[in-house]
This record gives structure tokens, C-alpha cells and sequence, in this order.
């Protein structure tokens, strides 16, 4: 089997998402991975230009899309999958923990709708699985802790690490979503970080550390163990005391809600009501005892 993928990369700055086009070099069999559908939520609107763009260069590369694979349920974009799914007939992979992250919000949003056997997804990697885009091998990778459901994709000497962790100057994942756990993040971040020194790591997601004028999203594994949340010895106690502390200042995403809802259905929206439109819900509750909401 070849061993090198062809890698293109496509960066959203409207969600900061670094979406990835890797394809076999020899049969021209690709995946797409982390794809985004565009959605304004002021004006409730969706749009194709993001994924039409990475189909756009799957066509002018002459490659064939096999496969649309997510690393997680994002909680920052909505995905693409479906679409691409529909244009091109791939399967949609995740992590076999998606039926976690989909019992875990059913409730939340009165989702009965909702099947939690991660039925939605075409196929659900477990850890360590291999798979073939084309002749490439694909090593399945679970990296709990942002999420229960996180998962790597291990190609060649290249791994799409989700949000597990960013730039080296950034730092890692936030671990305060339900059912995440910093604990488990230390774990998964280690667990990367044994490969080799030469291994190259994929971020699905740059801000821009303080200082750097540019985006950026490819780092080595050696370059990955100066990240600023793990630098000088740090034990899995100390990381979490930081990730704890730090996840509790920070603001929930601005998509957090449309996101989840739709992408544990595997990017599907909820079926439309009876007037034909479709629906996204927003949960509200008090912000603090002894506040009535109005009724």
C-alpha cells in the first residue's frame, strides 16, 4: 500500500476551521475530513461555498471523494458531510463514541427524533480500526477528552488530530463541554505525542496565538511537545488544574447550539414542521435561582 497522502487544506475564517481534501496518489480515491456547511445565524441561512470550494479542487485535482470523515461532533461549525455525501455518493465516518455525545444532548434538546445508535453515520471507527482511502492505510485513533468521541486519523506519517490540540503557541481543547474531561484530553495529548518526532499533526482549528500575524494549522510532533499547556514537565494534575481553571473563563462558541443539534445527526438538519420550515432550538433556563422565566 502507499504510505504518503496528497494533503490540501482549506481554512474557514468565518469558524476558524481548517477543513483537509487527502487523497491516494496512485488511485486518486480521497476523503474529505471536517468538511463545513456555511450557516449564518443571524439571518438563520445556509450556504454551500466552502464545500462547493473543496469539491471544486477534488475535481481539478481529478480525484474521487470516497469518504467525509469527522473527527468529533463540532461544537463551532455545522458540518458538510451530508452535502458532500449527496454529491458524491461517500460514506460518513465517526467515532463509534458518537452514540455518547448523542444520549448525552437528546434530552437537551427534546430531540425524539434522535436515534443515539449513531445509526445517522454510515460507519463508526473504533480505536485502532484500519481502514483504505484508495491504497492508503488509515489508522483509527480515539482521543477522548474535548469530547466522549474524539478520534484521529493516522495516515502515513500524517495524523488529523481534531480538536485534541492546537498550534504548539496556542495550546490544547477546551474540556468543560458535557461529557468531556481534562483528564482524559492529558491522556489522549500524550498518546500523540509518543509518536515519532517527524510525525506531522493536522489542527482542525487556528486563532492566531498572540504575537503571530498568520493562520496556521501543520506542526511535527516534536515541535507539538513545546505547546504552551504542556511545556517544563507538566503531570496530568497540574494540566488539569490549568484546564479547569481556563475552561471556566471561556464564552460558549457562537454556533455551540445549531452545531450540536445538527451534527449528531451527522450533519442532517431536524425534520421540517408542518409549515415546511425547518427548525433549530434554543434551550433556555434561568441564570440563576430564584429567577422565573416569564410566561
Amino acid at each position: 500500500m502507499t504510505g504518503q497522502p496528497i494533503i490540501e487544506a482549506r481554512f474557514d475564517e468565518a469558524t476558524n476551521t481548517i477543513s483537509y481534501l487527502v487523497a491516494d496518489p496512485e488511485t486518486r480515491k480521497a476523503a474529505i475530513i471536517d468538511p463545513v456547511l456555511d450557516f449564518d445565524q443571524k439571518s438563520g441561512t445556509v450556504d454551500t461555498e466552502s464545500v462547493e470550494a473543496l469539491l471544486k479542487l477534488a475535481r481539478e485535482r481529478d480525484l474521487e471523494v470516497v469518504w467525509t470523515l469527522e473527527t468529533h461532533a463540532h461544537a463551532d461549525h455545522l458540518s458538510g458531510s451530508p452535502y458532500i455525501k449527496g454529491r458524491t455518493g461517500a460514506k460518513i465516518g465517526i467515532g463509534e463514541h458518537i452514540t455518547d455525545v448523542q444520549t448525552i444532548f437528546r434530552p437537551l434538546f427534546n430531540a425524539t427524533d434522535l436515534k443515539t445508535d449513531g445509526s445517522d453515520f454510515d460507519y463508526l471507527f473504533t480505536d485502532g480500526e484500519h481502514f483504505q482511502i484508495g491504497k492508503l492505510d488509515v489508522e483509527v485513533m480515539y482521543v477522548p477528552g474535548h469530547t466522549p468521541a474524539d478520534i484521529a486519523y493516522k495516515i502515513g506519517d500524517n495524523i488529523f488530530v481534531g480538536d485534541t490540540m492546537f498550534m504548539p503557541d496556542y495550546g490544547t481543547a477546551r474540556a468543560d463541554f458535557p461529557g468531556g474531561d481534562a483528564h482524559k484530553l492529558y491522556k489522549s495529548i500524550q498518546r500523540l505525542l509518543a509518536l515519532p518526532d517527524e510525525t506531522q499533526l493536522y489542527m482542525c482549528h487556528d486563532y492566531k496565538a498572540p504575537g503571530r500575524d498568520t493562520y496556521a494549522w501543520q506542526t511535527s510532533v516534536a515541535e507539538a511537545r513545546n505547546n504552551v499547556h504542556l511545556v517544563n514537565g507538566v503531570t496530568e494534575d497540574e494540566f488539569v488544574e490549568m484546564r479547569e481553571s481556563r475552561d471556566a473563563t471561556l464564552s460558549a462558541p457562537t454556533l455551540l447550539l445549531p452545531s450540536i443539534q445538527v451534527n449528531i445527526r451527522a450533519g442532517r438538519f431536524p425534520e421540517a414542521q408542518s409549515n415546511g420550515v425547518t427548525y433549530l432550538l434554543v434551550p433556555v433556563k434561568p441564570k440563576s435561582e430564584g429567577v422565573a422565566l416569564p410566561r
